[in-house]
């Protein structure tokens, strides 16, 4: 039997969607004011879902202060109040979209979690606008 369980986070990040090969008139057709070359921000919010069998001894799928500090450690704290596209290794070459975003976190939380675990990110941009990536 699998059951899935969720842990909420959130985080505030600046980033620009840009792609250093286009043209500024091009940039700006494709994102609008998401190319502002000063930046904007958003506040994150952040779902993390663990699928998988219930340990007979604990009676937990993953223990939640366990997910809540790799969230800490490899979300919150290197993204939290940062410029995505400056002051993070991961955006350096890669543009900050929300898709690209959720990929890199499940690329994150998924090195720290035992493999037998089914892991899905549902990464909120604004409260209307969301992506989900379960690293298919």
């Amino acid at each position: 039997m699998e059951v899935t369980v969720h842990r909420k986070a959130h985080f505030n990040a600046a980033h620009r969607l840009h792609n250093p090969e286009w043209d500024d008139e091009k940039n700006n057709r494709i994102f609008g004011k998401c190319n502002n070359p000063n930046y904007h921000g958003h506040n994150y919010e952040l779902v993390v879902s663990v699928t998988g069998s219930i340990d007979e001894e604990t009676g937990y799928v993953i223990d939640m202060k366990d997910l809540k500090t790799i969230i800490k450690e490899q979300v919150e704290k290197p993204f939290d109040h940062k410029n995505l596209n400056l002051d993070t290794a991961e955006f350096k070459n890669l543009n900050p979209t929300a898709e690209n975003i959720a990929v890199v976190i499940w690329n994150k939380i998924k090195k720290q979690l035992d493999p037998a675990f089914k892991l899905k990110i549902t990464l909120y941009e604004t409260p209307r606008n969301f992506v989900e990536y379960s690293g298919n």
